[in-house]
């Protein structure tokens, strides 16, 4: 027999470097300074960017019962999606495409055209 078949298959980790395994008792690499550990302490925060809406300072707040209601509309999608228009706006489109949307939806939309709060979807404060 030839010396090459008496020799053990060659597997793929034969061409890695091997590493030595620490021992039990001993620290996993280098100690790291003070600073070090504090820098890994540091958290980073995300900052989301929110536009700012107009706010007139004399309106009264909606009626929980209403902003429910608008909720409701916003996170149903058969009306189509509402970013980056208004409440009205879609509403609108949906009843141009034939999708039915509810009529009270636009009643109260244009009763209190002047308040944010009703005006906007949930989303509006956000970046596209």
């Amino acid at each position: 027999m030839s010396r090459r078949a008496m020799e053990q298959p060659r597997r793929i980790t034969d061409s890695f470097p091997r590493r030595r395994r620490r021992g039990p008792g001993r620290p996993p690499g280098r100690l790291k300074d003070k600073k070090d550990k504090d820098k890994d302490k540091v958290q980073v925060k995300v900052k989301v960017q929110v536009r700012d809406c107009p706010r007139a300072p004399s309106q009264p707040p909606p009626d929980p019962a209403l902003l429910e209601m608008l909720r409701r509309f916003d996170l149903s999608w058969e009306y189509g999606p509402c970013t980056g228009i208004t409440r009205l706006q879609r509403w609108e489109r949906a009843q141009e495409l034939g999708l039915s949307p509810p009529g009270p939806i636009r009643d109260a939309l244009l009763e209190h055209r002047d308040n944010p709060d009703v005006t906007y979807s949930l989303w509006h404060e956000y970046e596209l």
